[in-house]
């Protein structure tokens, strides 16, 4: 097992992120033209439940031992880290039994009364394999993030995203199934087999680079139980308070569209275009921001180590300039072009509707990632979560109030957008209190806001112009005429992106 310098180690998961995404992104479109817009509702139905299995199994368990690995080994007590990563593991294969074991005879009920689908009632029993291979396979993961060796984990990614895109549309081609139920199976069916590679190539990976004697003293049982039972629990509760909202929310988007006047397959329908279609659309310029923030956490975490809040200012400043500059034209460019790429990539003209507000909330949540990625820099992880759960409470009660009164997906956008500023006001109230930040709106709004507006406005009386050229000739027009357009307007107010972020 190889460690390396901190900034390698950044590079390398800023290549995987980046592919990931892309390779996410790829997936979501090789999908949604493999099975019907309702078979894709149901997917995302299902997999709502997934962050909740594993908040209750697995989440507070990897954080233990990501946190005890880079410890133990950085004292050189490696046989410590090894039997932190084999108790973590024996603390997740515990609460695996216990989830399942409550969690299998009621399927039928979380399917009908919850989700409000019984015919998901099968794919959640799919739910249990998938939870656990995923639990095995986060915890090696961790630990070789904790030990500060990348590679491993970095190629089991991308083989993982590999076979899951062939594995999953393989099955839905060789068995072609006639219902959205029994597509959403095979789905399931072909994410196992990818965590059936990830674990066992990780577990394998552990042990050839661990050995059966590490050096080291190691430590008792009752003493490392504790802690990792003081780092566990509360990362665990947090995760699973948050993911219970999230998941509640998908629960009532179809719902909500079924009170409209919608029946059960067009809400499904809708459901499966906004998250699997328009979401992923949108967010695909956001790898760069996700690339960002890895990179972001350990160079802010060093200069609070320091003391150098002049530092810390100094480095939030041109992450959150560098966010603007980026997110606000893609964002704007994005939701112009959003009809006819779903026409285009999704074959489905529908996953353009009512792109501008999800692209506000999607632009508006990368702001938030780096505010996060920031207070946890600093130290401040309570905060974090305690904003986090806030925020989930206050979008699960805005949807279901502005579906409720007819708002529709629109409803949703908004309650997106306002909860995300709510993240937003309160990250940035912590953050001035304890780094003294202010507020650049000049550089972090005004300046990318007013480009992005005119480069989207001109953009949109372009693209019906270029229509001639065809899908993919008009929208690289657009976006390549738009992009020109910000620039432009960028320089005329004195703003020049390389020198914003650089200096």
């Amino acid at each position: 097992m190889q460690t390396m310098s901190g900034f390698r180690s950044a590079v390398i998961l800023t290549a995987v992120n980046l592919f990931s995404q892309g390779a996410r992104f790829l997936f979501q479109v090789l999908l949604s033209r493999s099975v019907s817009p309702e078979a894709l509702g149901l997917y995302q139905l299902v997999m709502s439940v997934m962050p909740v299995l594993m908040s209750l199994t697995a989440v507070g368990f990897v954080s233990a031992c990501s946190q005890l690995t880079a410890r133990y080994r950085a004292t050189g007590n490696h046989k410590a880290a090894k039997q932190a990563l084999r108790l973590c593991l024996a603390g997740f294969f515990l609460a695996f039994s216990l989830a399942a074991l409550i969690s299998l005879p009621l399927r039928e009920w979380i399917a009908g009364a919850l989700l409000g689908e019984p015919r998901v009632s099968p794919a959640l029993a799919l739910l249990l394999p998938l939870v656990l291979l995923t639990g095995v396979e986060n915890l090696h993961k961790n630990f070789f993030y904790g030990a500060g060796a990348v590679v491993e984990p970095a190629l089991t990614e991308v083989g993982e995203q590999i076979i899951r895109t062939g594995a999953v549309l393989g099955l839905l081609w060789y068995c072609l199934p006639e219902t959205p139920a029994g597509a959403v199976t095979l789905i399931l069916w072909g994410m196992i087999l990818c965590e059936v590679f990830s674990a066992c190539t990780l577990t394998l990976l552990f042990h050839r680079a661990v050995g059966p004697y590490p050096p080291g003293a190691g430590i008792g049982r009752k003493t490392l139980s504790a802690r990792i039972a003081a780092i566990a629990f509360p990362v665990g509760l947090n995760a699973l308070l948050g993911n219970l909202m999230g998941a509640w929310t998908s629960a009532l988007i179809p719902r909500a569209l079924v009170r409209a006047g919608a029946d059960q397959a067009q809400a499904l329908s809708a459901f499966g275009i906004l998250r699997g279609m328009t979401l992923p659309l949108l967010s695909l310029p956001t790898a760069v921001i996700g690339a960002l923030c890895l990179v972001l956490l350990p160079k802010m975490a060093q200069a609070h180590a320091l003391g150098r809040h002049d530092l810390c200012r100094s480095r939030l400043n041109k992450a959150l300039t560098a966010t603007a500059l980026w997110v606000m034209p893609t964002s704007a460019l994005t939701a112009v072009t959003a009809p006819v790429l779903g026409d285009l990539l999704f074959h489905q003209s529908a996953a353009g509707d009512g792109a501008i507000p999800f692209a506000l909330a999607v632009a508006l949540s990368c702001f938030e990632s780096v505010l996060t990625v920031s207070l946890n820099a600093l130290g401040r992880q309570a905060r974090v979560a305690w904003h986090s759960l806030l925020c989930g409470c206050v979008q699960l009660a805005l949807t279901w109030s502005l579906m409720a009164l007819g708002g529709g997906l629109g409803g949703y956008a908004l309650a997106m957008i306002l909860s995300s500023l709510l993240g937003l006001w309160l990250d940035a109230r912590v953050l001035r209190q304890v780094i003294g930040m202010k507020a650049r709106w000049f550089d972090w709004l005004v300046a990318p806001g007013l480009a992005a507006l005119l480069s989207a406005l001109c953009a949109n009386l372009l693209l019906p112009l270029l229509a001639s050229l065809g899908e993919l000739g008009a929208c690289g027009g657009t976006l390549a005429f738009g992009l020109v357009v910000y620039l432009a307007a960028l320089a005329a107010m004195g703003v020049f992106p390389r020198k914003s972020v650089l200096t």
